[in-house]
């Protein structure tokens, strides 16, 4: 297994050439969020079940009863945190007493063994970050942080702050997992604004999760039922971030479609496959002007 941060050498920093990125082997971040019931969780058998692991934390794996591939089940925020330090390798960048540090990492290859049993997996699917950012929250406030220091009541603003910390910090360890595919499910939520339109968000506890997120993952992605051409509905991924319908999508590769088939390996084959010529993809098209009355 290839940890994400890498010693650097003694004298200077290493320049990696052109030939040596484009050959490195990248994994593929994304978010996929749906209203409950779309089948986000259904989207594991669209994968390869010998080179997937499932990470359950929403207890609510009867749509994939039947799945052959291998799951772990954490229960706690700490147990998350582990995982991502085992997967993810050390940050050297960290100090010992820092989550995701050589030394976390050490104390966790000594709980769990040999991280290259980790190496035949290509896919991590995380199910769901709404329950993972539960879990975080309920471990922030019992942390000093979530207690007034004069008066040692409880404080939710300090509580919150930790827990966008811990979060962000979670997501982004995972996130410099280059050599595997991290996909992170949610529920999306619908809400009316003041206007009376609808407002698609992420439903993560605290609002820095939610915001940040889009930056950290390479494709944002709605799960939805969409009507066809015969006015019939079909769940479809929405993959781009101007889409009539406002769900919450970014496609940094640039080689998907406004709307997708909802099969995860399919369209990972079409993010690694050939990439639209630059000039196509920085093409914007010119607004159209309305005439003033």
């Amino acid at each position: 297994m290839s940890a994400p941060f890498t010693q650097a050498p003694e004298r200077g920093f290493r320049i990696i050439s052109a030939d040596e990125r484009l050959a490195e082997q990248r994994g593929i971040k994304a978010a996929i969020f749906g209203g409950s019931g779309q089948g986000k969780t259904s989207l594991l058998w669209t994968l390869l079940a010998s080179t997937t692991i499932f990470m359950d934390l929403e207890a609510g794996d009867l749509a994939v009863e039947g799945w052959t591939g291998d799951t772990i089940r954490p229960r706690t925020w700490q147990e998350c945190r582990d995982f991502a330090a085992f997967i993810g390798g050390p940050n050297p960048a960290l100090r010992d007493d820092q989550p995701y540090s050589p030394a976390h990492y050490a104390a966790v290859c000594e709980r769990f063994g040999d991280p290259a049993l980790l190496g035949r997996y290509e896919t991590v699917f995380i199910d769901s970050i709404t329950v993972a950012g539960r879990l975080c929250f309920q471990w922030c406030r019992g942390q000093p942080e979530a207690f007034a220091e004069k008066t040692g009541k409880p404080d939710i603003r300090g509580a919150y702050g930790l827990h966008g910390r811990e979060m962000i910090g979670w997501l982004t360890h995972l996130q410099h997992t280059r050599g595997k595919n991290i996909i992170f499910v949610g529920i999306l939520d619908e809400k009316l604004d003041d206007f009376n339109r609808k407002v698609f968000s992420p439903q993560i506890d605290g609002s820095k999760t939610g915001l940040e997120l889009p930056g950290i993952v390479d494709e944002v992605l709605t799960l939805a039922a969409i009507k066809d051409e015969a006015g019939q509905l079909q769940r479809s991924l929405i993959c781009q971030t101007l889409n009539p319908w406002g769900y919450p999508a970014k496609d940094r590769s640039g080689r998907l479609d406004l709307i997708e088939p909802p099969h995860l390996g399919r369209l990972f084959e079409k993010i690694r496959g050939p990439a639209r010529p630059i000039a196509e993809r920085l093409a914007l098209a010119a607004p159209i002007s309305t005439p003033i009355a």
